[in-house]
């Protein structure tokens, strides 16, 4: 048999509650008489077979005809003027619960007309704050018969609506921006994402109070990841890997993740490969003054003809994809007999592209 409350409150700060049920299990039996006591930051919402029947705001509530009649009318038809009665109260908080932080898991592929690749892969985080703004709502179409809602089962449902919008955002502002210029507008960016996801957080009974956008900067992802991720083709996929490699082999102690930074900055692919080029360039030179300059060390020496073996070994690809490059007529080769044969001037064209 439930238990019948004469008094129902719950006298907590809530500071990571949204929703509180009360009772938490099963139901509650109240009698017209009963006091319903709401704190300051609270609304209580009273149910009856998933309802919502009434809503009561701050103070101490005594349920009687003249001050709730929707509940009292309700109560009339459905109990036969029966008392006590059957319900549930779910507390819900109409504080603000600021500081929520979001990130973006992955990059953000922008796309940058006339700017090297034509894309920018971007990573961003920040803040933001959220309130309930209809009780009622927010309780029937997220809570549902939960005793206890808290701010970490609506999240992961939040920080995926801002970041849908804030690519969105970042789609129409990269199309007219470089990612110089877009690094600058992370105001302009933030108010837009709190424009856009509004009418997102209102359907579900909440409301953004606030967005902002702590950080802006290109992806540092290798070629690697960006290749499993979908975004790059086999030849740019080559091209990098084929930088990397030559960073590497000129002992760049910078090595070979600035490479694919550049591509997350919006740098052409060209720009990317000729710093690499450069790299291998300024190790082989004679120090200024007349001195002698240093044998290169066998691993960075690049033949002066090569077989695709030889070519995939430098590259960090199969051999099969160096004849599909040469086949496909983007890699120039000699061939005799049935064997290819690649001369450095052919790679180093291929590689700027």
């Amino acid at each position: 048999m439930a238990r019948v409350f004469d008094v129902v409150e719950y006298p907590s700060e809530m500071l990571d509650e949204i929703v509180h049920r009360f009772p938490e299990q099963g139901i509650a039996d109240l009698r017209i008489g009963s006091q319903v006591i709401v704190r300051e930051a609270q609304r209580a919402v009273f149910f009856r077979d998933g309802k919502a029947l009434d809503t009561f705001g701050p103070g101490r509530h005594t349920i009687v005809t003249a001050n709730i009649p929707m509940v009292v009318d309700l109560i009339g038809k459905v109990f036969n003027d029966r008392t006590p009665f059957t319900a549930e109260v779910y507390y819900v908080s109409m504080r603000e619960f600021a500081d929520r932080k979001w990130g973006t898991p992955q990059p953000i592929l922008v796309r940058n007309p006339g700017m090297g690749l034509g894309v920018a892969l971007l990573t961003a985080f920040g803040s933001y704050s959220f309130q309930v703004s209809d009780p009622q709502q927010f309780v029937t179409q997220i809570v549902g018969a939960q005793g206890m809602y808290r701010t970490s089962d609506i999240e992961n449902r939040l920080r995926s609506m801002l970041l849908s919008k804030l690519q969105d955002i970042l789609g129409e502002t990269g199309a007219k921006h470089s990612v110089a210029e877009l690094i600058g507008l992370t105001e302009e960016i933030g108010a837009g994402v709190r424009a856009k996801a509004q009418d997102d957080f209102l359907a579900i009974g909440l409301t953004l109070k606030t967005f902002y956008l702590a950080n802006l900067k290109p992806s540092e992802k290798s070629a690697e990841e960006l290749r499993q991720m979908g975004m790059l083709d086999l030849q740019t996929y080559t091209q990098l890997q084929a930088a990397d490699a030559m960073r590497d082999a000129a002992q760049n102690p910078s090595g070979g993740a600035g490479l694919t930074a550049g591509i997350g900055a919006g740098m052409g692919i060209g720009g990317a490969i000729n710093q690499a080029m450069q790299g291998m360039t300024g190790a082989g030179q004679a120090p200024q003054g007349g001195g002698a300059a240093p044998a290169a060390s066998g691993a960075g020496a690049i033949p002066s003809v090569m077989t695709p073996s030889e070519v995939a070994g430098i590259l960090k690809v199969s051999e099969e994809d160096v004849v599909a490059a040469i086949t496909a007529g983007e890699l120039k080769a000699r061939k005799i007999g049935n064997a290819y044969r690649i001369s450095k001037e052919a790679l180093e064209e291929y590689l700027k592209g």
